[in-house]
């Protein structure tokens, strides 16, 4: 088995980054979910799910963990991680309530008009993040703005399987992974504790639960009439009225990922 694609997603419910090497640090892969939209009013937070053009907007990361937002009609802007005197926004996502740096009033304004309401960019330093879901993982572990943990990783044959069940191909960022895994039997991830690409190890925390966001084509923001892949999925990957596939992942240690690294289950 191999990894054969590595994923990074800067700005929450944005477009994916296709990576050929990352680093890892606390929070999963460097940059990754580091950043996310709330509603000005209530910092609550905001996602395709509600918005599905959100699809459409391209953040990427920089070296100084910054982003570069663009979009279809709008000048691309750069914005600088905020600084230790940044204001602090109350935030929700989720269960979860946090104070995080704001990145101020022109980031604020661009993405306003690209969301078509008034909306906050927020940034998570590492020492602001999240605990994992009650029951999950272990004490020290955390997750920046990912739903509930630091990585997903979907194996190939899995989508491959749904894809032939469906009887069209399903495309992979329709489920946003981090990691993609190729060598593996469908499924075979399930039945993973513990595992091992090139040096670093990673605990399997738990399926992941699949929502409406899955009906959103990536490519054109455009929902599924026929709602594929969830109504396929509900056939056979459903437990207890929550639909699965893929799988949660911490990483414990920090190391390198690269493209074509053997995997290795440990357990």
């Amino acid at each position: 088995m191999r990894l054969s694609a590595l994923y990074r997603y800067p700005l929450k419910s944005a477009r994916a980054e296709l990576l050929q090497r990352s680093s890892l640090d606390l929070l999963g892969l460097v940059g990754d979910r580091r950043w996310m939209l709330v509603e000005e009013s209530s910092g609550r937070f905001l996602t395709q799910r509600a918005l599905p053009h959100m699809s459409q907007l391209t953040a990427l990361w920089n070296a100084e963990g910054g982003l570069t937002l663009s979009a279809e009609g709008q000048s691309s802007l750069d914005v600088p991680l905020p600084g230790a005197g940044a204001e602090l926004r109350g935030v929700t996502i989720w269960r979860d309530t946090l104070r995080v740096p704001d990145a101020g009033d022109e980031a604020a304004r661009w993405l306003s008009d690209f969301i078509g309401k008034p909306t906050r960019l927020v940034q998570v330093p590492q020492e602001r993040a999240r605990m994992l879901q009650s029951g999950y993982g272990e004490i020290q572990d955390r997750v920046a703005f990912a739903d509930g943990f630091p990585l997903l990783l979907i194996g190939q044959a899995s989508l491959d399987d749904l894809s032939a069940r469906i009887g069209r191909p399903q495309e992979m960022l329709r489920f946003r992974p981090n990691l993609v895994i190729e060598g593996s039997e469908a499924f075979a991830e399930d039945g993973w504790k513990r595992i091992r690409i090139g040096d670093v190890e990673f605990r399997v925390i738990k399926p992941c639960t699949r929502c409406i966001l899955t009906t959103i084509d990536p490519q054109t923001g455009e929902r599924s009439e026929d709602r594929e892949p969830l109504t396929t999925l509900k056939t056979y990957r459903q437990k207890e009225g929550d639909v699965m596939f893929g799988q949660n992942l911490v990483n414990d240690s920090n190391g390198v990922l690269e493209v074509g690294m053997p995997v290795v289950v440990l357990e």
